[in-house]
């Protein structure tokens, strides 16, 4: 394994934060920003065989033809697969694949491939975000054990991350929008890969992501996330609104659910950590919608390295109107010929479970995208700690924003031999951002009379 030198970014590897505020503000490393790194805080060179090209903006414009409303078309749409991995030759590519990538490959060796296209370094985000990133990297810094972030507003916390904790804020805070709808529709295919289709309509108001707050006027609360099953029949009604707070050690996650059989709405505080997500069939947790999220406290985090990997990205074709997803979904795994893969640099981080805290997980090892933080790759492992769940978040730049984000997320059981995948709106109306969404719509007063519309 060929991991690069961390030294344009930090000189400490792995450290793990106890107490609180003990990392963060860089104010003498700002002007960094704006020479060897991105506004983010990513290396803006490539790599010395040319194989990472450097990163000079990302997608900045809409491409032409497209109308707000549409599926993105593919930026990349000329690009051609450079080569193919599968189950033959992927030992000769190992070393820039995760356990769980080598293991789809073991698994399935007769049908899972990865095409290989050129690197794009595609992400990109508003100017706003930029400047915003620019001064959390003077002031930010960590609270509550790594739980929280103080003095920063809008944009990425730490442009320049130390550790594992500031990493996995830079996920979390990612910028979303202020306000959006989405179709997050799933399916979990049995192994034969008969699905039933779950629709699912997404609300997100994102307080933090508001022009002018800042993490004191948001009163602890990062976003709020209304979700309604619009169907099958039989689900269809339930309503979930979860308010995710910013710092989870001071007033963790608060979530309430709306049964449309009982006409009423209750607490519902098993919405985190391991408990199965919606309709999902056990396939998926909680934490692991947009690849994690939630509290941190389960787990110790480190921070290992930053590596040169395969990993989905500009996944636009399966993001698109055209692409239909009774042709998508296959036994096993979703059609390889819809996903594109490239080489970039990711940083590696470790969580393993602490003694004496439960988890259905004994670890995990996430895979963060350099230019955007957004987790593109989870190896999860059971209680024995052996190899039990793969994880791959596919992204595409919604450059009419521009931000940088899953547009689909699958979750392969390795054991059961059964995946759920999630984002399928490829015939549905496309994310929004930036709405002008409502705070007084995510109360549990208002849910009870949302639900019995």
């Amino acid at each position: 394994m060929k991991f690069l030198k961390k030294t344009l970014l930090t000189s400490m590897i792995g450290l793990t934060v106890m107490g609180s505020a003990q990392a963060g503000s860089k104010p003498d490393q700002i002007d960094r920003l704006s020479k060897d790194l991105t506004p983010v805080g990513a290396i803006r060179s490539g790599n010395q065989e040319g194989t990472i090209p450097a990163w000079t903006g990302g997608i900045t414009e809409p491409v032409a033809g497209y109308k707000k409303g549409d599926h993105h078309p593919d930026p990349f749409a000329s690009d051609q697969v450079l080569f193919t991995i599968d189950a033959n030759n992927y030992k000769n590519y190992e070393g820039q694949l995760s356990v769980g990538q080598k293991a789809m490959f073991e698994r399935y060796p007769e049908t899972f491939k990865m095409n290989i296209y050129p690197t794009r370094r595609s992400a990109s985000f508003p100017e706003r975000i930029y400047q915003k990133t620019i001064e959390n990297g003077r002031t930010g810094v960590l609270t509550a054990d790594g739980e929280g972030v103080a003095n920063v507003a809008e944009g990425f916390p730490f442009p320049f991350p130390e550790n594992a904790y500031e990493l996995i804020l830079n996920h979390k805070m990612k910028f979303k929008g202020s306000g959006g709808v989405r179709y997050n529709n799933q399916v979990a295919p049995t192994t034969s890969g008969q699905y039933t289709l779950v629709r699912l309509r997404e609300e997100l108001f994102g307080k933090y992501y508001v022009e002018g707050n800042t993490i004191d006027d948001i009163d602890n609360i990062l976003l709020y996330f209304y979700q309604v099953v619009e169907s099958p029949a039989r689900l269809a009604g339930r309503v979930l609104l979860v308010h995710e707070t910013m710092n989870q050690k001071e007033t963790p996650r608060q979530a309430w659910v709306y049964n449309p059989g009982q006409r009423r709405v209750r607490r519902a505080p098993n919405v985190a950590y391991d408990n199965p997500g919606t309709a999902s069939d056990g396939l998926r947790t909680n934490d692991m919608t947009d690849m994690f999220n939630g509290a941190m406290d389960r787990f110790t985090w480190e921070w290992t390295g930053t590596k040169e990997m395969y990993v989905p990205y500009n996944s636009y074709k399966a993001h698109s109107s055209d692409s239909k997803i009774e042709d998508m979904i296959k036994p096993g795994h979703m059609d390889p010929s819809y996903m594109r893969y490239e080489l970039h640099r990711v940083h590696i981080v470790e969580a393993k479970l602490r003694e004496g805290f439960r988890h259905i997980n004994s670890r995990r090892t996430f895979f963060l995208d350099e230019d955007s933080y957004q987790i593109l790759l989870t190896d999860h492992y059971d209680k024995r700690g052996e190899l039990w769940r793969f994880s791959e978040g596919h992204s595409i730049n919604y450059y009419e924003v521009p931000l940088f984000w899953s547009t689909l997320e699958v979750h392969h059981d390795l054991q059961s031999g059964r995946y759920i995948a999630v984002g399928l709106d490829n015939q549905d109306q496309v994310n929004t951002f930036n709405e002008p969404l409502h705070e007084s719509n995510y109360t549990p007063a208002a849910l009870r009379k949302r639900g019995k519309r």
